[in-house]
């Protein structure tokens, strides 16, 4: 695409992407098939899907995935998408597999739960059923949380694995359930969602909640002893997670893109409520709250927070060029129990407010991008990340 080659030669180094990398149709299909597919991404937790047979639909561009629960803990993927006239297998979100078997609902074509085709009517005597099962996708199934990929070659997991071991796994995620869950429709570019959510910079002007609760929404170098105290506070607990950066273009080569930040509650705020008081029991590891929040990030599409009493998912979900779905679940111990540990709108008020807010303004920085004189302005130093992300984008584009 020369237009595209001639966009990215023309990127400013250091300033934010032209308004086409946001509005442009064909450049949003190059960023599903040269990005987006190529990389893992978060589909849920294992809590979902309780029970052998259980399922959920992912769809992502105009793909829709299918993830099932197998024996034990495994997990299969595939493509929602039937092998003998593309119908699609199962309606969107949630259900189950009656009898332990996918039935189309167009020719009754069945499959099992790992794909394998085990029934077709009436085909010609040649027909082989091995040949025809659905098309399965890798799966990774981590301390509860459930990551597959649309590529035949993905980056490896091993650094995610790792992260996800040392983060999800001291907050006890592996052991966790989703409490609630909600989805939000942003009315932009998935690019504008996923550099919002990379930097702090505009939380002082848009979250005001999150700012009183969170030092991640100052200057790193105003919360450096804060920091360096909450986390004596943590090593004094037992509870050892080191900062990491392997985000985007400074991920090892050949693993998939992984982070871990970790940054001080304000003081008096022992998680994110809208008093700072506990909204759950604790999880994992904690035997009480360290004054921390946790950040991971696993590829381009799935960041992760935890506190010592919950958690929090979003994945980001790219549906069209000027249309992005976001999900967020919040995670308790699956002990815990609705109106006696926990209570909904406690438990989910700082992150409900704090995405209706993200949403807004995302939505008014796509509103303003589309303006033909729109001219990208430099990152500031508290949105390295963002900027880390759009040269991660632009270098898979033009590879």
């Amino acid at each position: 695409m020369t237009t595209l080659k001639s966009l990215i030669q023309a990127q400013r180094h250091g300033h934010a992407l032209a308004g086409r990398f946001y509005n442009d149709e064909a450049i949003f299909r190059e960023d599903l098939a040269r990005f987006v597919f190529q990389h893992w991404f978060c589909v849920g937790h294992l809590s979902q899907l309780p029970t052998r047979g259980d399922y959920r639909t992912v769809d992502i561009g105009q793909e829709s995935l299918l993830l099932i629960r197998g024996d034990g803990e495994q997990v299969n993927g595939m493509l929602n998408v039937c092998r003998h006239r593309g119908s699609r297998l199962c309606a969107s979100g949630f259900g189950h597999a009656t009898g332990g078997r996918l039935v189309c609902p167009y020719h009754a074509w069945s499959y099992d739960l790992d794909g394998r085709l085990l029934a077709a009517s009436q085909m010609a005597k040649d027909f082989r059923r091995e040949d025809h099962g659905l098309r399965v996708l890798p799966v990774e199934v981590v301390e509860g949380l459930i990551f597959t990929t649309l590529s035949a070659s993905p980056p490896a997991f091993d650094d995610a694995r790792t992260v996800l071991q040392d983060c999800a796994g001291t907050y006890g995620w592996g052991r966790a359930k989703v409490a609630h869950r909600e989805m939000y429709t942003i009315h932009a570019n998935w690019k504008l969602a996923i550099e919002n959510y990379m930097e702090c910079y505009h939380c002082q002007p848009a979250h005001p909640s999150f700012t009183r609760s969170h030092l991640y929404a100052r200057p790193a170098e105003m919360t450096a002893e804060a920091d360096q105290a909450a986390r004596l506070r943590s090593s004094a607990l037992g509870i050892r997670i080191e900062d990491l950066d392997g985000y985007a273009t400074e991920a090892r080569p050949g693993q998939e893109s992984v982070s871990i930040l970790r940054s001080a509650m304000a003081e008096g705020m022992r998680t994110a409520s809208k008093d700072g008081a506990p909204v759950a029991p604790l999880m994992g590891a904690f035997r009480d709250y360290d004054g921390n929040s946790t950040y991971f990030d696993i590829g381009p599409l799935s960041d992760f927070l935890a506190y010592p009493d919950h958690g929090m998912v979003y994945r980001f979900i790219p549906r069209s060029v000027h249309l992005t779905e976001m999900e967020v679940l919040w995670l308790v111990d699956a002990q815990a129990v609705e109106g006696r540990d926990y209570q909904i709108d406690r438990l989910t008020w700082l992150w409900s407010v704090t995405s209706a807010e993200d949403k807004k303004i995302i939505e008014w920085n796509q509103a303003g991008i589309r303006s033909d004189f729109f001219v990208p302005g430099p990152y500031s130093a508290q949105e390295r990340y963002a900027q880390r992300f759009t040269e991660w984008y632009l270098k898979a584009l033009g590879a």
